[in-house]
């Protein structure tokens, strides 16, 4: 099969290319690092040209609504025009679990783009994840102020990045497929003693600052609303277990 994936170079993403290549996939990245902007659409006819599946990982630096919702707004229109005229039979995106209850930020562009795919002329499978085991170093590197981390207050199941690859490429392999089981974690953590385990791995010398966050997010956040429902899928890699086994140690532990 020859499959597209669109952010091939990030966290997700670079999971992606190497499982679907582990199994004998011709794959293309569909990146800016290869030649193609997503936003602008520059490059996406050449990319496609020959595609089967594309599995869209991509994702805006900014998290704010506006933001995120123009992202995917611009990405998934010029991702399907692109599809239907190289008659891709595939689009497969990576949407979070509970979108629905906290509608702002990242969140915002996912719906956004759910909204789109759903009502798209490519077939089209969806896969709400958990966050992953990375998004607690993404935390501390976004949300330090000089000795202390702003932690907001989250009841979380993370994932790994590598197990939500695995499941996008036998999504891939299946076919379309519309709505797909929730994947999250082997277990249910709060997030800032996640936090805490990866400064004291890496002997940061940093103090934790619960955060509270106002509004639906927020509320979402701390009543576990963010984690999947029974009947979900469930990974295999706990947080520690990543942490002693795949964790990158950060550049600066000041």
């Amino acid at each position: 099969m020859n499959i597209a994936v669109a952010g091939g170079t990030g966290t997700v993403g670079r999971h992606v290319v190497s499982a679907a290549r582990g199994r004998g996939h011709q794959v293309v990245s569909l990146s800016r690092a290869d030649g193609v902007d997503l936003l602008t659409g520059r490059g996406l006819d050449e990319a496609l040209r020959g595609v089967d599946t594309v599995i869209d990982v991509s994702g805006p630096r900014a998290v704010s609504t506006k933001k995120a919702v123009d992202y995917f707004t611009n990405s998934t229109q010029n991702l399907l025009a692109a599809e239907k005229k190289a008659g891709v039979r595939h689009h497969l995106a990576l949407s979070i679990v509970g979108i629905d209850r906290a509608a702002s930020g990242l969140y915002a562009g996912k719906l956004v783009q759910e909204e789109a795919v759903r009502h798209g002329d490519v077939p089209w499978t969806i896969l709400r994840s958990t966050q992953f085991h990375e998004f607690v170093p993404l935390t501390v590197s976004v949300a330090s102020l000089g000795p202390l981390v702003f932690v907001p207050r989250m009841r979380t199941q993370p994932v790994a990045a590598r197990e939500v690859a695995e499941a996008l490429v036998d999504a891939a392999e299946a076919g379309p497929s519309g709505p797909m089981a929730d994947l999250g974690g082997p277990r249910a953590e709060e997030l800032d003693e996640l936090v805490r385990a990866y400064l004291q791995k890496f002997r940061m010398r940093k103090q934790i600052a619960k955060l509270f966050i106002p509004g639906s997010m927020g509320k979402a956040m701390r009543s576990g609303e963010l984690i999947p429902k029974p009947g979900a899928a469930v990974g295999r890699q706990t947080f520690q277990e990543w942490l002693e086994t795949d964790a990158s140690s950060p550049t600066n532990s000041a």
